[in-house]
């Protein structure tokens, strides 16, 4: 959608890709069920006439083994697909305003609020919500257009449903409005 001045609220979705779902090389759990939340959010802000951000993840790092540049896996996943018009922000770090346009297209919308979802819950949609927050964004999280995985430390796995939990949570706390996308009401 091309910038319209006085557009306050924004959808911004983080990394809904290829790799994620099943037969991707870092599937998710509960991908393809956030994945059609997600696409319900997208259809309804469409209708509304109102802007939405889609960001995509290259995985530069060395040694990575998911979002390669070039990968049907890096791709956006169809069931969030841009359509013409729609700002594509590519990025290569865990939030979505680091080395990207991102600020710079929201400000241009003038952007006051956003509402956000993605994957994964517990890295790049953490990290961009809680900066989101920083810069001064009203910030709105979908929490079951989001997914996770199973997560392990010091010999314990946390199971995805309880890191998708605690996340939730932390975000609710102070950095964002969190709730079922059915909840998230527009404008």
């Amino acid at each position: 959608m091309p910038n319209t001045p006085g557009i306050s609220d924004v959808l911004v979705i983080i990394d809904i890709q290829n790799d994620y779902f099943p037969g991707g090389t870092m599937e998710l759990a509960g991908a393809h069920e956030a994945g059609q939340v997600a696409q319900g959010l997208l259809s309804r802000q469409r209708a509304a006439g109102l802007p939405v951000i889609h960001v995509r993840h290259e995985n530069l790092r060395p040694g990575a083994t998911f979002f390669l540049p070039g990968t049907s896996g890096a791709a956006i996943h169809p069931c969030v697909s841009p359509l013409p018009g729609e700002s594509v922000v590519l990025k290569h770090f865990p939030s979505s305003f680091r080395e990207t346009n991102l600020l710079e297209l929201l400000r241009g919308l003038s952007a006051q609020r956003l509402t956000v979802c993605g994957m994964m819950t517990h890295m790049c949609v953490d990290t961009t919500v809680r900066a989101a927050f920083d810069l001064g964004f009203s910030v709105r999280l979908a929490a079951d257009a989001c997914a996770t995985r199973d997560l392990s430390f010091a010999g314990r796995t946390v199971a995805a449903a309880d890191v998708q939990t605690a996340y939730l949570a932390a975000l609710g706390a102070v950095f964002a409005q969190v709730a079922p996308a059915a909840e998230l009401a527009l404008p």
